[in-house]
């Protein structure tokens, strides 16, 4: 008998349990049209919204008897979007999606609507490259960080090809993996290489923010240390001509601080949407006297990209014309578009097939 009551006690509790555990259910869905369906579990939130970088402003989900919350949003232009839940004034990521945004201070999750055709950021029948996490000793800054290395199809650590480099660096409140997680850098070199628009390369995606340490320290860190250890571990070309640096937002500033006073490091320097309101910036080029000649003879490629509807749209304008007005070659690409990474993508795939030619 005691046998028996403690069977029905475990079914019981399991009963329970299970009563009390989220139904499984699936967000997001993508429609054949590209319309988007999003799902959330919640029986005691009072209001769940979305917001996502493919709406203009949050749109309400409703709730069904079983507390699962859902919207169908019309359908949107193919591409891959940051979005989040606000519930109950709390923004958070979509629990069923483990498409997380690589960001360390907003919390949300990716959608990928992919076009009828393929997009230049997605995964293709092509030969692909390879990702690697590496660790490299910094004596900059006195400790061991991280680095993303994608080497390109066919790569022989130990042949004769010597490969050029692409530094690439992220936005501000981004890491190491915005690139490639959020970007997709790996798989848009793998399609523009695949089709003969760029040339077989290596990019490097290290983590641009060295906070507690001055800000600054990461232009001392990409040259002193970073270069040196990818030249030491892999096969690449260890002259200027065969270097690149790039980068977005806050790391489109630090592209511009790290390019401008090295190029006799890096030829070629792409600026996207660079946040300059810092102090390094203003220490380099408030009263910047640079031999333009000199200059422009050095780099192969300068470009600064940016969206008309970008924050920094008016700040970016100001730098592109003083660099003019110093008659530095500056490349501008003004497209339309925010401070986004849907803009983020189309930067790089401007950028690659310009490189290293």
């Amino acid at each position: 008998m005691n046998r028996i009551l403690s069977i029905l006690l475990v079914v019981s509790g399991l009963s329970a349990v299970a009563q009390q555990r989220p139904p499984a259910i699936s967000s997001p869905d993508v429609h054949k049209d590209h319309s988007i369906t999003f799902r959330f579990f919640s029986r005691n939130a009072k209001k769940v919204m979305v917001s996502g970088e493919f709406l203009s402003a949050p749109v309400a989900m409703t709730k069904d008897t079983s507390g699962i919350w859902s919207v169908t949003v019309p359908p949107v232009k193919p591409d891959i979007y940051p979005y989040s839940f606000t519930v109950d004034s709390v923004q958070i990521a979509d629990p069923s999606n483990t498409y997380i945004f690589a960001n360390e201070r907003f919390k949300r999750s990716i959608v990928d609507v992919p076009g009828d055709q393929p997009l230049v950021h997605s995964l293709q029948n092509v030969p692909h490259g390879k990702i690697s996490y590496r660790y490299y000793k910094s004596g900059t800054l006195g400790t061991t960080r991280q680095l993303l290395v994608y080497t390109p199809p066919g790569f022989n650590p130990n042949g004769k090809t010597k490969y050029p480099v692409l530094y690439l660096i992220h936005g501000g409140s981004d890491t190491e993996e915005t690139w490639t997680k959020v970007g997709r850098a790996n798989l848009i070199a793998d399609n523009l290489i695949a089709q003969g628009k760029a040339k077989p390369m290596l990019i490097v995606m290290p983590y641009g923010n060295v906070r507690p340490a001055p800000m600054p320290d990461f232009t001392k860190d990409m040259v002193n240390d970073i270069v040196p250890f990818v030249e030491a571990n892999y096969p690449v070309i260890e002259e200027s001509n065969g270097r690149a640096v790039a980068g977005f937002s806050v790391g489109g500033g630090q592209t511009l601080n790290i390019g401008l006073t090295n190029p006799s490091t890096f030829a070629y320097v792409c600026s996207y949407a660079p946040y300059t309101a810092t102090d390094e910036f203003k220490a380099n080029f408030t009263n910047w006297t640079p031999d333009a000649n000199k200059l422009n003879s050095q780099l192969k490629l300068f470009t600064i990209s940016v969206g008309t509807d970008d924050f920094l749209y008016e700040p970016v304008k100001q730098n592109i014309a003083m660099f003019t007005e110093k008659k530095i070659n500056v490349k501008p690409l003004i497209v339309p578009g925010g401070h986004t990474w849907m803009n983020c993508k189309l930067y790089l795939a401007n950028t690659l097939p310009q490189l290293f030619r």
